[in-house]
């Protein structure tokens, strides 16, 4: 990301009367919906995301959508300084700021990461081809098609992102692309009013440019915060315990729920309980599900995580419709044992990959021989997996899928899930981080579509 020192003096400006309250609003706008919506007011969501993080991401996103807007008196505040304050910035500074403010908030799906070097991004709202972004320091955390939203910007002959960058989960990302689409389409009706009000015809250039993919993505800026801020305060929670309430209560309670299989002492599994052609009867209702599967030895479905830890509990999950199934079963089995809960941000991957590794066996093997062990242990798993029935794939089989055109893309989306998903859950593992998914893509037939 492009250092946040160049705009330093662009911060400071930001304290003149002018403008002071006019970002106000703007921040606002990034930040009130989700306190609305999750109950916590605005120093909670600071306290419950970090204030490092939260001016990363919700301060710095109200900030960059704040450079681009222009008053009711035709001001900007980039315009303003660069007038008034230019002379004292170098070249690149003032190229930065100017990028920003014709800039505009999009979801990219990134690919291709090249280590302290640069990725790809493809713009999953306006399309086309994936592009090069010179990038350092975020290279170090993304992995294969992780999802962002972010601004681009062109400075000289590269192409860079801003500093305010929202790592989203899938599932949310569909939620703010199904928004911008429902958005678009209303556009698309109201394009031909106006156009009929001022007698010009739908496809004229002033017409077209009002309602553009563009203008609508400036305009949805505080939403995708928004959608971001609710989903990732929504996704774990921390249940500090009550007053006179012991670890041993907790773990006795939890040892009497039948959705808990407990792993060892202060770790459980929560799993559904329904059998499998249930699960995937349900499932069936709700194809374009993209979540994460983990499954028990017994083919159990693990729902999410429930760990104990420091005079609290700990439920982690990898969507909202489970953290919330996961609270309320948390507050019939544990009634009286448990205070409020707080909202902790970490997900199941981040968790799973915090846990104190459980002890393995002392083989001698070599890294190599490691790896070779995992490696043709997932490749029999992912080869028996092409032909099972996947319920994201309406419950038809990888192989079967890709035989249509709208089956090859619901094909993509779930060999993209696992990938990504195995990058994550692999840390610091190289036998998993190293394993190379492109054999399924050849083998399924799909791998010009692997972009």
């Amino acid at each position: 990301m492009t250092n946040a020192r160049s705009l330093q003096g662009l911060v400071k400006w930001l304290s003149r009367v002018e403008w002071r309250d006019r970002f106000a609003e703007v921040y606002d706008h990034h930040l009130l919906p989700a306190c609305r919506r999750t109950g916590f007011d605005a120093e909670e969501v600071m306290e419950i995301l970090g204030e490092d993080w939260f001016m990363t991401t919700v301060w710095g996103c109200a900030f960059e959508d704040f450079l681009t807007r222009e008053g009711a008196d035709g001001r900007n505040i980039v315009d303003d300084y660069l007038k008034r304050r230019g002379w004292k910035e170098g070249a690149s500074a003032r190229a930065y700021m100017s990028a920003l403010r014709t800039s505009v908030m999009s979801l990219y799906e990134v690919s291709d990461i090249v280590r302290d070097t640069s990725f790809r991004a493809r713009d999953l709202v306006r399309g086309g081809d994936p592009i090069l972004i010179s990038e350092r320091s975020a290279t170090r955390s993304l992995k294969q098609w992780d999802r962002i939203a972010t601004r681009v910007v062109r400075l000289g002959s590269q192409i860079h992102i801003s500093g305010a960058v929202l790592p989203y989960d899938r599932d949310a990302s569909e939620k703010v692309l199904k928004l911008l689409r429902n958005v678009a389409k209303r556009a698309d009706k109201e394009r031909q009013k106006l156009a009929d009000l001022v007698r010009r015809d739908v496809n004229d250039s002033a017409i077209v440019n009002a309602f553009s993919q563009t203008e609508l993505l400036r305009a949805a800026a505080p939403t995708i915060t928004t959608v971001w801020l609710i989903d990732i305060i929504d996704r774990a929670v921390h249940y500090p315990f009550a007053t006179g309430a012991a670890a041993d209560d907790i773990q006795l309670a939890l040892s009497r729920c039948p959705e808990l299989r407990p792993a060892n002492a202060t770790f459980w599994n929560r799993i559904g309980l329904e059998r499998p052609a249930k699960a995937l009867s349900v499932q069936k209702q709700r194809p374009r599900s993209q979540t994460f599967c983990t499954t028990m030895d017994d083919g159990s479905l693990v729902l999410g995580n429930v760990e104990l830890k420091d005079q609290a509990l700990i439920l982690s999950v990898n969507s909202q419709a489970r953290a919330e199934r996961g609270r309320a079963l948390l507050e019939e089995v544990l009634h009286g044992l448990v205070a409020q809960p707080l909202v902790e941000i970490q997900t199941l991957e981040q968790r799973m990959a915090t846990r104190d590794p459980a002890p393995t066996p002392n083989l001698n093997l070599s890294e190599e021989e490691r790896r070779t062990i995992i490696h043709d242990g997932l490749d029999r798993h992912y080869r028996d997996l092409l032909d099972q029935p996947i319920p994201v794939l309406g419950n038809k089989s990888p192989r079967a899928a890709v035989k249509t055109a709208k089956g090859r893309g619901k094909v993509v989306d779930w060999l993209k899930t696992l990938e990504n998903h195995t990058a994550k859950f692999a840390g610091n593992n190289d036998e998993m981080a190293t394993y190379n998914f492109s054999w399924l893509w050849t083998e399924l037939g799909v791998n010009e579509l692997r972009r």
